[in-house]
Parts: C-alpha cells; structure tokens; sequence
C-alpha cells in the first residue's frame, strides 16, 4: 500500500503517497538510526556505520526505480471543493534527476570518507549522520513545490554541511566553517524577507499559485512582487556559489575535509541549482524575461571571475590544487547558469534539460577529481606541484585525475565534458543570448590553460620513487575513483544515456 490516509482540517481526505516519498525519506532514517547506533557500537566497530550510510543511500537511490517510469507522482496536496489543488512535493523527471545527483554524489562522498574518518581521527557517527541529513535534504528539495518546503530543505541541506567542514578542528576548517556559516545565514535572511514580500503580493507559497498571482498582481503590489522575487534568488544564488555570493567558497573547500569539499561542490550546489530553476521557471514565470537577462549577467560574471580565480592559482602554494578545483567549480557554476537564463528568455522550461546533463555530467568528474586529490593527499599533499609525477607512483590514480580534468575542460577523451558543453553552448545561441555564447566560448579557452596544464604535470618524470607502502591505496577510496571514471568512461562512449534529458519533458 503506498499512500495512508488521514483526515485533514477541513474534514477531507489527504493521502501521503509513500513510494513518492520514499527517497529522501530513507536517506533521513539512516541518518537517525546511524546516530542511534553510534551510541551502542563498541569504538573498534564503529567502521560499520560508514558501511551502513552507503547501505542506506544506495537504499535511497533503488525506491527510485518505481518512479522512473510513469507519470508525475504528487503528494501532499491542496484539498478543495473541486478536487486536488497545488501540491508540495511533486516527484517528477526534474526531481528525479537531481534527487539521482543528490543521493549518488553522496554515496561517492560515503567511499571518499571511509578511510578519511580513520585517519583524520574524525568523529564517526556525528560526521555519517550530518552527511546522510544533508543529502536527506537535498532529496527532498528539487521535489518541493511551495516556498516553506523549499527553504526547509535548503537549511536542511546547509546546516549540517556547517558542521562537516568544522569536524576538522584546526585553524582552516574553524575559519572556512565560519565563512561558511556567515554568508549563508545572511543569505537566508535576504531569502525570507523576498518570501515574505512574495507571499504579501500573491496570497500563496506553492510555486504554481505564485505564478498565477503575479500574472495578475495589483499595479500597487508590483514593486514589492517584483522586490521579493529577486530577494528570493538571492539565497539559491548563494548556494550556487554565483557572483558576487561565491567569496566563501575556496577558503571552505580548502579548510573542510577533501571528501565534504566534493560533497559540497556537487551535492550542495546541485540543491542551490534546483532550487534556483524551480522558484525562476515555475514561480517567476511571468517575469521569465527580467530573472533572464539577471541570470545571464550572472552566468558570464561567474564563468569569468571562477577561471580567472582558478587561472590565478601557484602551484607551489598550499592547498593549491583544492583551491584550483573550487574556483573551478564557480566557474562551471556559470555554464550551469546559461541554461536557466535561456529558459527564462524563451519562457519556457525545455532548456532546463542542459542544465540537469550538465550537472550529471559534472557532478561525476568533480567528485572523481577530488577523490584523485585525496589519493594524493595521502602521502604527498595538495598542492598542485604534489602531483607531479604522479604515473609514476600511482598510475591509475594519474589516468584517472587526466580523464577527469580533460572531461572538466571539454577535451576529447572527455567526450562527455565537451557534449556538455555543447548543449550548454547550443542552449544560449538557441535563446538568442549570442554574446553570452561568446562569453562562455572565450572562458571554455581560458580554463583550457589550468586543466591541461595540471594534466601535464601528472606525467613528468618523477624525481624519487614512492615506496610499494605508500602506492596503496585504501579499497573505498579506490572503487570511488573506478565508480566515478567507470560512469565517465561509459557517458563518453555513449553520451546519449544523459543528453536524452536534453530533449525531454522535466515538469
């Protein structure tokens, strides 16, 4: 039976449809039960609750099946005279791809962490159970459909992610735990004061009632509509890491832990990103063209001002090679941008479908790449002279960190990278957004120059060989990078198993 029915205030009926649910909703009771069990466990057995969060993601990610095939699934909806009104959670092809990066990249993070907790001597059953609730909230979020659901979520997915950077208790993860922290409660407050000035405007929070009451909001009201839509973007903004919301983000990455800086750069931006295309292309609708010139402005500002961070990177600095892969990340936080502001151009959501390959796409290789750099951190550092010579040491490891880095830069054998790219590309010209076309063209060039130039140092001749110890490397870590390379190998041979979304109906 998958839905139980319980009376609601107006003495109706109201269903919770449980196989919709059930994703996130299994990510969160591993996250309770992961915590209970900590408090039982033995401390020589406490290893088992790293396995237990895999177990209960990889969980998540097979009730996904049911709904993979079929029409849209909605619960937790609106009862009137008339039949079902708007909903809260809706699972739909758009919720479902972005709850596959959400539940995927974290169980990757769970293989990067296994032997991180270990010997960064990390508390166990705290660092499983933020990790499991934040991807709980990430889950939940590109299914919600009304404003109080989709902030929620979003604090959901950001508050543990505060405490994950600051397990490492040391200068940097109390410092980038702190920015972290900071900017994102400022954010959130700038986010519910533009909710609240929506709300004020249209009488609603569900995205679909939203839009019809801006359509028709009162000519007193509609400053403060148009106020509030654009304090509302200010909050996924910031968890996209845009311009100017992206100052906190390299000095987090390189103070939290190698895995939660993949986790975040994948996980939590894809939760800002979902977030951001569900309140423009569904709520914002009917000021589809204004939210379309500000999120194209946005997306070349962002492109530009992350490679050209990235560009800027020493490679005999500490951390480098962690701070080059976050200015990256802001930097493909723009091309991830380009689609949504296409889509408010056309006013229609059909080019969401680039930016839901796209983050499939990069989600892959960015935790493949930080997986490489914390095989490397191991025993040498991270800094990106650390690598060099690395084929020599840890061959696999180099093949696989040069895949991953062509893949980022558009580069064949990344195959997948550069198709990417090019729906990405094809979505702008497609809107009639020529010049910012040319503007992700010239930053694909630009960030060419970084990504080839630490895939050359892999293969210099190395000076000292690493001893056959240090060459080993840890069983979870090692199927994280056969996992992410594996899946990237396979979208470059036959790319069409995630550019199929490109053409498909998402809502």
């Amino acid at each position: 039976m998958n839905a139980l029915a319980v009376a609601d205030p107006g003495g109706l009926i109201q269903s919770v449809d449980w196989t919709a649910v059930a994703p996130p909703l299994i990510a969160a009771l591993a996250a309770l039960a992961v915590l209970l069990a900590d408090l039982f466990l033995p401390d020589g057995r406490k290893r088992v609750l790293g396995w237990a969060s895999a177990a209960g993601l990889l969980l998540a990610l097979l009730s996904m099946l049911p709904l993979v095939r079929g029409d849209a699934r909605a619960t937790f909806c609106l009862r009137t005279v008339a039949g079902p009104g708007a909903c809260s959670y809706v699972a739909d092809h758009f919720a479902l791809a972005f709850q596959l990066i959400a539940l995927g990249g974290a169980l990757v993070a769970v293989l990067l962490s296994l032997h991180t907790v270990d010997e960064e001597r990390l508390p166990g059953g705290e660092y499983w159970f933020l990790l499991l609730s934040s991807a709980a909230g990430a889950a939940l979020l590109p299914a919600s459909r009304d404003l109080a659901t989709l902030i929620i979520a979003l604090e959901v997915v950001s508050l543990p992610g505060f405490a994950l950077v600051a397990l490492r208790r040391d200068a940097r993860g109390a410092e980038g735990a702190l920015k972290f922290f900071l900017s994102s409660v400022t954010a959130t407050a700038v986010m519910l004061l533009g909710v609240s000035f929506v709300y004020a405007a249209t009488g609603s929070i569900h995205l679909s009632a939203i839009a019809d009451g801006l359509a028709h909001v009162p000519g007193q009201l509609k400053p403060l509509a148009e106020a509030g839509a654009v304090l509302t973007m200010v909050g996924f903004a910031f968890k996209v890491a845009a311009v100017p919301f992206h100052f906190w983000l390299p000095d987090t990455y390189t103070g939290a832990p190698l895995p939660v800086a993949g986790y975040l750069s994948v996980v939590g931006k894809a939760a800002g990103l979902a977030g951001l295309a569900l309140v423009t292309s569904v709520a914002f609708h009917p000021y589809g063209h204004t939210w379309g010139l500000v999120l194209a402005v946005l997306a070349a500002l962002t492109m530009t001002a992350g490679n050209v961070g990235a560009l800027r990177q020493r490679p005999d600095t500490p951390h480098s090679a962690v701070r080059l892969l976050a200015w990256s990340s802001i930097g493909q936080a723009g091309y991830l941008l380009v689609p949504l502001a296409a889509a408010g151009y056309q006013g229609t959501p059909r080019p969401l479908g680039a930016t839901v390959a796209y983050a499939l796409i990069y989600g892959l290789v960015n935790l493949g790449a930080f997986g490489a750099v914390a095989v490397v951190a191991r025993t040498r550092g991270t800094r990106l002279d650390d690598h060099r010579g690395l084929f020599a040491g840890h061959r696999w490891a180099a093949l696989a960190l040069a895949f991953f880095l062509l893949c980022l830069a558009g580069l064949p054998p990344g195959v997948v990278g550069l198709f990417g790219k090019v729906v990405v590309f094809r979505a702008a010209v497609d809107a009639g957004l020529g010049w910012l076309a040319v503007v992700m063209a010239v930053n694909v060039v630009i960030a060419l120059y970084y990504y080839l130039a630490w895939t050359a140092k892999l293969f210099v001749p190395a000076g000292e060989a690493l001893p056959a110890a240090d060459r080993r490397v840890p069983g979870p870590l090692a199927a994280a990078l056969a996992l992410t390379a594996g899946g990237a190998v396979v979208l470059s041979v036959a790319p069409q198993l995630v550019l199929q979304v490109v053409g498909g109906s998402l809502f």
